[in-house]
């Protein structure tokens, strides 16, 4: 569903932003029966609380929402989000209490409340609107905005309904939309053109394996996103118990994340030579599987053995990556819901994120607290190497012992994404439960801050 502002309207309701030890100055300003009012209510600046001050007609004169301490800040992002779920219906003009940069993210996470997944049933709708204003910078948060509703649509589409041809017509669309341009790689066509890991994870599934591959911009330096396109991962021959098989629709989400981040980049024009690698397929059980055991050759050259078919997406990256490292990008990022072990590392709101660059690094944690995106760095530890050299291969998909699961598959990626600069992002895709302006079901995770940090990333 498209998220955007309400248009300017001089009828558009005031709503003051009110922090628990901001309310007693704000009462001295107001009179006798205002205060009585806010007071009856109850309404005391807490987060989430929301007010509507009536005139004597019983239409709202001006809204009233609670801002919290900045203690109760730091454990709620879009802290707004929370009260302007709670207005009632109409237009809200932010008038006073919170400053420009802090209006940009406020007004963002607005947005982001609105969102809706009514592809199958109608949902109910916000019924608050925010109004653009002068001091919002309304073309790019709207693109931030709908390049994660793009990403939570995604996410939270079933595998029925988002196999690798789906999400293939997904990336065209977008491709359609900006102009870019759209090369796919389909079937046995990725044997005859080197692609075997991508060919041997997705052959046992009905809908082919893929290779999508779409380029924008002619000018300024060169970034190349590549993005897990697992569109359902069943764990293959080593099967997923149903408990665990039950959320792999969002086995795609890098997929979903670098596509909802090149949306962002090509909505506000910036400059950059951008392409998008994403390697599309599911993991399946048949006949043809790829079994544990099975030493596979890579795009690379290098050779892998497999010890759990249910890392199967390190192996999709793989050849991706060696064909992005090809071009020597200025940047390669790849994100992915890789591993299981990030989850137990840094729990499901964090994107944990693998770089060697200090200022790839400094810029991305400056931009992550600007974007309200949270990243965590973990080390790519070089002693674990030998965790991922199994002897009889070159490479081991999936290292016994259960320890340092994600930096062992950061590790494994690594070794195909060159010499140059590269990071890696295990992230999540998915809110576990409802908070202001994340829905329970698809999100994004660590785009906003890469998309804030991209200049700085680049060094443009």
């Amino acid at each position: 569903m498209p998220l955007a502002f309400a248009p300017s309207d001089e009828t558009a309701i005031p709503l003051h932003v009110l922090e628990e030890t901001a309310l007693e100055s704000w009462f001295a300003t107001q009179d006798d029966a205002t205060r009585a009012w806010v007071d009856r209510m109850g309404f005391t600046g807490a987060v989430g609380q929301a007010l509507c001050l009536p005139d004597k007609s019983g239409k709202p004169l001006l809204a009233l929402a609670g801002y919290g301490t900045s203690d109760a800040r730091r454990r709620t992002r879009f802290t707004l989000a929370a009260a302007a779920a709670r207005l009632p219906e109409g237009t809200y003009a932010i008038a006073s209490g919170l400053d420009h940069e802090t209006q940009q993210t406020e007004a963002l996470g607005w947005l982001l409340a609105s969102y809706r997944f009514d592809r199958y049933k109608t949902q109910s709708p916000m019924l608050a609107q925010l109004q653009a204003t002068e001091a919002l910078n309304t073309d790019r948060i709207i693109a931030l905005a709908t390049g994660e509703a793009l990403t939570r649509d995604l996410i939270n589409t079933p595998a029925f309904d988002m196999g690798p041809d789906d999400l293939e017509q997904a990336a065209r669309d977008l491709a359609e939309t900006h102009g870019a341009n759209i090369e796919v790689i389909i079937g046995d066509a990725l044997l005859e053109q080197n692609f075997p890991l991508i060919q041997t994870v997705g052959r046992a599934a009905d809908r082919a394996p893929r290779l999508i591959d779409m380029r924008w911009g002619d000018t300024g330096p060169t970034l190349t996103l590549v993005g897990k396109g697992v569109c359902f991962d069943t764990g293959g021959l080593n099967l997923k118990p149903g408990a665990s098989m039950g959320l792999m629709k969002k086995d795609m989400g890098g997929a979903a994340a670098v596509l909802g981040l090149a949306h962002m980049i090509m909505a506000t024009g910036r400059k950059v030579q951008l392409r998008v690698l994403i390697p599309a397929v599911e993991n399946s059980v048949a006949g043809n599987a790829f079994r544990p055991g099975d030493i596979l050759p890579s795009r690379k050259g290098l050779t892998v053995e497999i010890n759990n078919t249910d890392a199967e997406g390190r192996l999709v990256l793989a050849d991706a990556l060696t064909l992005a490292a090809e071009e020597k990008p200025d940047q390669i990022i790849s994100m992915a819901t890789l591993t299981g072990a990030a989850r137990v590392a840094v729990g499901p709101d964090l994107a944990p994120y693998y770089s060697d660059d200090p200022a790839f690094c400094a810029a991305l944690e400056v931009a992550a607290v600007e974007e309200a995106d949270p990243v965590w760095r973990l080390p790519f530890h070089d002693p674990y190497e030998a965790m991922i050299e199994p002897g009889i291969a070159d490479l081991d998909n999936a290292p016994k012992g259960g320890f340092a699961g994600s930096i062992t598959a950061a590790l494994f990626l690594r070794r195909f994404a060159g010499n140059g600069a590269y990071a890696h992002f295990d992230i999540y895709g998915w809110q576990p439960s409802d908070a202001p302006a994340r829905a329970k079901g698809g999100v994004g995770q660590g785009t906003r801050a890469l998309y804030g940090a991209l200049d700085r990333i680049l060094k443009t």
